[in-house]
């Protein structure tokens, strides 16, 4: 069964496979439509996400140690 999605921009259909570039997006075209509203703030998330808290100074050292560890190349670069 193919799975078909509207474009987020104009509407229209796209094929949602593995050959649709810029799926969920119908062309290049639309998904920069699309990246120029997230960057003149014309979309944005308003709220918090429910259930965030804010994150404590150990949660950062725990996110920053599992970056470094999945992505030696940062380590290695500095």
């Amino acid at each position: 069964m193919t799975t078909k999605v509207k474009c987020p921009n104009c509407q229209s259909e796209v094929v949602w496979c593995n050959e649709s570039e810029f799926r969920p997006f119908c062309s290049k075209r639309c998904q920069l439509i699309d990246l120029g509203e997230w960057a003149s703030e014309g979309h944005k998330i308003s709220q918090p996400a429910q259930g965030a808290q804010p994150l404590s100074e150990e949660m950062l050292d725990a996110l920053e140690d599992e970056f470094l560890q999945n992505n030696k190349f940062f380590v290695e670069s500095e």
